[in-house]
């Protein structure tokens, strides 16, 4: 988090060009050289053409002193980096949107139609393709598993079959982290486990341990050991939802977490994102490793500890456009924010969910509420026809999170568009896709679903403890560079 910084002293005059260089080759780092540089580009007004000329060609040299520096040292660097160790390589992976189906019986109740994210991994030996919905709300892993199977859906593929040596002891570190020790039992062979998610839906099963097959930034395959809940027992919505996955992939900040399973391995650095498209049936892409990272552009805030290894934030106010949706006696009070991809649809407390739909209404004066469209809780009929959300998001505002200030003065906010709040039902109206949270038992969270996720590449940076975004089209994902974008050129042109 940034602090407050007392006003700079006013800056001396430098020569141009010279101190440039010298900065360069005494072994100054790619930020000092950058704002060095950036001074010597800066002449004053009285520097006579020939002056200016000179100093150009001063500068120039620096960039190809700078490259030719920085390639020494990034080879150097590279050549003692292993792939794996240390956090040495990244992953990549594709992201496919679910397709919202819903039944005759769903569409006449008061059912929230879902589309979660999912992705594609190989597991066992030979590796088989599983698709787990990714799950930044929860730290573990599951995939059905015929051990047997008791109560399990039909899934895409063929259910996993562990054999004896694959099964995780209870003494196992991992299991112990997952259990503690007072469900230990000394007679015990495998690694039970029970998880409970928000919606009171369940997994049952056993721990196992296998190969997890992934593709690196640079195209290579390679094989990592993974722990994993071969799931034999599921109850709830995990037996109602659609059979286009075969399980879920946890992804918060526990210790049984796949990325932090990577980490503690020293595969990656702890840090792990993805870019879902603002079109849902674009897909996007997510990546484990921080080479995908932006060095720069990012917003990042930090994320706040507590329990249940949950990526938050906290929030002391929400808007609506310019108004406030926060009650006047809690000015100023904090409000815990979630990321979690694992929820479709973006959840407020139920004052700020009240507050947003009595301004909606009195906002929309073409819009009648029509109760009778139960796709969501609060659906709007317009005066007009309307086929898609970009038809009437220019009649609505943006949901603003004020996160916090930089420097006590600049706001950091997540701003929500009404593309990603907004759906159209199938009779045309127009629906809240902001729900009241006291109907999953949040009833003082605001959780951020993966609808307010699309159009973003999110970072989540357990190294350094924060969590980071930036507008994206989510269409191409991009290795970064460590090169400075000011040195690239002079880069490209040093290297053989």
């Amino acid at each position: 988090m940034s602090s407050a910084s007392p006003l700079l002293p006013e800056e001396t005059p430098r020569p141009h060009g010279v101190v440039a260089i010298a900065a360069l080759l005494a072994g100054h780092d790619a930020r000092a050289a950058e704002s060095e540089l950036a001074a010597a580009l800066r002449p004053p007004c009285s520097l006579r053409p020939a002056a200016a000329a000179a100093a150009a060609l001063m500068v120039l040299a620096a960039f190809v002193v700078a490259g030719h520096c920085y390639r020494l040292r990034y080879s150097e660097e590279a050549a003692v980096r292993p792939l794996s160790g240390e956090g040495g390589a990244s992953f990549l992976l594709p992201l496919y949107a679910k397709a919202c189906v819903m039944s005759a019986a769903e569409k006449s109740t008061a059912v929230v139609p879902e589309r979660q994210y999912y992705t594609s991994i190989n597991i066992g030996n030979p590796p088989r393709p599983y698709f787990l919905d990714i799950d930044t709300g929860s730290d573990f892993t599951w995939i059905h598993c015929d051990a047997p199977c008791t109560n399990c859906t039909k899934g895409p593929h063929p259910v996993y079959k562990p054999t004896e040596g694959k099964i995780v002891h209870p003494r196992d570190p991992l299991c112990e982290e997952l259990q503690g020790n007072q469900n230990y039992c000394e007679t015990c062979k495998q690694c039970d486990y029970e998880i409970t998610y928000a919606d009171r839906s369940s997994s049952k099963g056993v721990l196992a341990r296998d190969n997890m097959q992934l593709t690196t930034a640079d195209g290579e395959m390679k094989n990592v050991d993974f722990v994993f809940g071969c799931a034999h027992n599921q109850q709830g919505k995990l037996l109602d939802s659609p059979t286009s996955t075969d399980g879920i992939l946890g992804l918060s900040n526990g210790a049984i977490s796949l990325s932090t399973q990577l980490a503690n391995s020293g595969i990656i650095s702890n840090v792990f994102g993805h870019c879902m498209a603002t079109d849902p049936s674009s897909g996007g892409y997510m990546f484990l490793g921080d080479d995908y990272v932006p060095r720069w552009g990012m917003t990042w805030v930090p994320i706040r500890n507590g329990p249940g290894n949950v990526y938050s934030t906290e929030v002391p106010k929400v808007n609506y456009g310019a108004q406030e949706l926060n009650l006047r006696g809690q000015a100023g009070k904090l409000t815990q924010v979630i990321f979690d991809s694992g929820s479709s649809y973006t959840y407020f407390p139920h004052e700020i969910y009240t507050n947003l739909i009595a301004l909606l209404e009195d906002a929309s004066p073409g819009f009648v509420r029509d109760e009778s469209d139960q796709t969501l809780p609060f659906c709007m009929k317009p005066n007009v026809p309307v086929r898609s959300v970009g038809d009437v998001e220019q009649l609505f505002n943006p949901l603003i999170l004020q996160l916090r200030k930089r420097w006590f003065v600049i706001p950091t906010t997540f701003a929500i568009s009404p593309e990603n709040y907004l759906i159209i039902s199938d009779k045309g109206n127009v629906c809240l896709g902001v729900l009241d949270g006291t109907e999953i038992g949040h009833s003082s969270t605001i959780i951020i679903g993966d609808a307010s996720l699309r159009g973003k590449f999110v970072v989540y940076d357990n190294d350094e403890n924060r969590i980071g975004w930036v507008q994206s089209d989510c269409t191409r994902p991009q290795k970064q560079s460590r090169v400075p974008f000011f040195l690239s050129r002079a880069l490209l042109n040093q290297l053989p």
